[in-house]
């Protein structure tokens, strides 16, 4: 009998320890937290790098300040490696208690979703697109992944880096969107992140 409580207890922390963290909502007031859209710098030529077994090409660098609208952690697809976390996030009115109270947010399978259970949107359509996007955040270093695992959804926080293009060893391609009027496949925001903070 002790021994399989011993395994019980084994299996048990073993579930523990792997299993994602549980990132509770931190609940804001009404009113616009970020103003200003996130400020982008295309770069002509960026030297390459290597990250694990892809290999890096900075397309711009870019920074913003956002609300965190929704978070997941990936293990198992082939950018996990190196992106463990997307995180949807929104500014100007995105970044408003009052108009997300009208929104249905949710992330899957490195997509973000939105809907609405009233016959029209709390904010026009063209308008949650220009404010919203989901980012496959890259962390750069230790303290940066240490960092993103402590950001909660209504957090915001400002980030540092780049857009970039992670190309595999195995050829497959995964390139940053380098506008924020997108929607769809390819919308969403590859982010090499050299700092974050939660403000």
């Amino acid at each position: 009998m002790t021994r399989w409580l011993w395994i019980l207890l084994v299996v048990a922390l073993l579930g523990w320890w792997f299993s994602p963290p549980i990132h509770s909502a931190r609940a804001r007031a009404p009113g616009m937290l970020v103003a200003e859209a996130p400020d982008q710098r295309d770069l002509d030529h960026a030297a390459t790098f290597q990250d694990k077994d892809f290999t890096i090409t900075p397309l711009a660098d870019f920074s913003l300040t956002a609300r965190v609208l929704s978070r997941t952690d990936y293990s198992f697809d082939r950018q996990s490696s190196i992106s463990p976390t997307d995180l949807a996030l929104g500014w100007g009115r995105m970044s408003d208690s009052a108009v997300l109270a009208g929104l249905d947010i949710s992330q899957s399978g490195r997509w973000y979703f939105y809907h609405w259970s009233t016959d029209t949107p709390p904010i026009p359509k063209d308008e949650i697109i220009r404010s919203s996007a989901n980012m496959h955040m890259l962390p750069a270093d230790d303290t940066v992944r240490w960092e993103l695992k402590q950001v909660r959804p209504g957090d915001v926080v400002h980030l540092e880096g780049q857009l970039i293009e992670a190309r595999r060893s195995d050829g497959s391609v995964w390139r940053s969107s380098m506008t924020r009027d997108d929607s769809g496949d390819g919308a969403c925001e590859v982010v090499y992140v050299r700092s974050l903070v939660v403000m």
